[in-house]
């Protein structure tokens, strides 16, 4: 049972996630470090920390609403992607597969969104020269830019985050937005929409799973949950004002914090 302080300090590291996650991503690595100091086992921390973002995560994609509007058919193809990833990480989590399995190449990914994001223009760009752009599910433009077709490479990656996201899911947001970014629009703004509604998806079902079978700290999560809808809505309006330098400089920024903390 939390104390009038620690429950603070969870509600005020949910709202702190959720503004974080809506903007870039990396919020479970605010409020998941918070339930290791108070005293959660980390497994505990992570199934609770899960399913308290989940809210917050469709809470900014909702303040990216307007942009996604027509984009129904392209969000229902990368969406069951995402599901299955999803479910695949929530699945190897609760086998207990050893952590270390996957936090070992958690860095390299890290690095490799990072670059993809910085790079992102100049790839995108020559993509585009090498092949048509395609309407895809009645979507052809995002926010005046080009979208391109979803091909199974951009699939593969997307299930591939999914299930590092499943299982995890600090910076998740930094690799969708890497990913996304290079194979599908050089609209940053746009695809921060998107990505929000992805990590939505992935949290959902892997929370999903937790809450039937893992086993819940439900008094933190809840807290967690309020926090991260107030942190959601106001990094999502927050989000969609941001120029895409700027915006690029925060993932850059939040991307090396969380190598950091991973690599500590």
């Amino acid at each position: 049972m939390l104390n009038v302080a620690e429950g603070l300090a969870v509600l005020a590291a949910g709202v702190a996630a959720g503004a974080i996650n809506a903007v870039v991503g990396s919020g479970t690595l605010v409020t998941f470090p918070v339930l290791l100091s108070l005293g959660y086992p980390p497994v505990v921390a992570n199934v609770s920390n899960t399913v308290g973002l989940v809210p917050g995560s469709f809470s900014a994609a909702y303040a990216y609403r307007r942009e996604l509007a027509g984009h129904g058919g392209l969000l229902a193809r990368l969406g069951v992607a995402a599901v299955l990833g999803g479910v695949t990480g929530g699945v190897l989590l609760l086998l207990l597969l050893p952590p270390g399995a996957f936090r070992a190449i958690v860095p390299a990914l890290i690095i490799l969104a990072l670059v993809l994001v910085v790079v992102q223009p100049r790839l995108a760009g020559a993509l585009a020269r090498r092949r048509p752009v395609a309407d895809d599910a009645g979507a052809s433009s995002a926010g005046g830019q080009a979208v391109r077709r979803v091909g199974p490479l951009l699939l593969l990656g997307v299930f591939g985050t999914g299930v590092y996201g499943g299982y995890f899911g600090a910076a998740q947001g930094v690799l969708l937005l890497g990913l996304l970014g290079v194979l599908l629009s050089t609209d940053l703004r746009w695809v921060n929409g998107v990505k929000n509604v992805l990590a939505g998806l992935v949290n959902g079902v892997a929370a999903v799973l937790f809450v039937v079978v893992g086993n819940v700290a439900w008094q933190p999560a809840l807290l967690i949950a309020v926090g991260s809808v107030v942190g959601g809505l106001a990094g999502g309006r927050w989000g969609r004002r941001l120029p895409p330098v700027a915006l690029r400089a925060i993932i850059v920024v939040v991307g090396l914090a969380a190598l950091v903390n991973l690599l500590l």
